[in-house]
């Protein structure tokens, strides 16, 4: 599965720990992460991981081209809702693209362990049985 994880400055720390946490579930997948926090991740946990930009400079939008195209299954992005961000209008935008595309996401600490641990059970290989049918519809 693709996964993408993103977090606002004041979250980033968060993010982390929950990564560290779930480290053994991380590695069997592959990762995605805008600039800064996909730095973090790596030098804190040596997973590998495909760096995007920073959010503020697109890095949000790379991942919403991801989820349009049907290249990332789950969305672990640890928003701020007590600090304005600049890039506001990009962040509902991947909002809306997960609820699009039908793309779990997690906003929250408590929402993403949920997730982590259905992926752990296989509870989001719907995503495999959703591509292979939209890859066979194409053309």
């Amino acid at each position: 599965m693709n996964i993408a994880l993103i977090a606002h400055d004041k979250k980033k720390d968060n993010l982390i720990r929950f990564v560290i946490a779930y480290k053994d579930i991380f590695q069997k997948h592959s990762l995605f992460a805008t600039g800064t926090t996909g730095k973090r991740i790596n030098e804190e946990t040596g997973l590998d991981l495909h760096r995007f930009k920073s959010g503020p400079l697109g890095g949000d939008q790379e991942i919403g081209s991801y989820i349009a195209n049907d290249k990332m299954d789950l969305v672990i992005f640890f928003r701020d809702p007590l600090t304005a961000q600049p890039h506001e209008p990009d962040v509902s935008a991947l909002i809306r693209l997960c609820d699009v595309y039908a793309v779990p996401l997690a906003t929250n600490m408590g929402t993403a362990e949920i997730l982590i641990k259905g992926l752990e059970r296989g509870d989001i290989q719907w995503r495999d049985i959703q591509r292979k049918e939209n890859n066979g519809n194409e053309g």
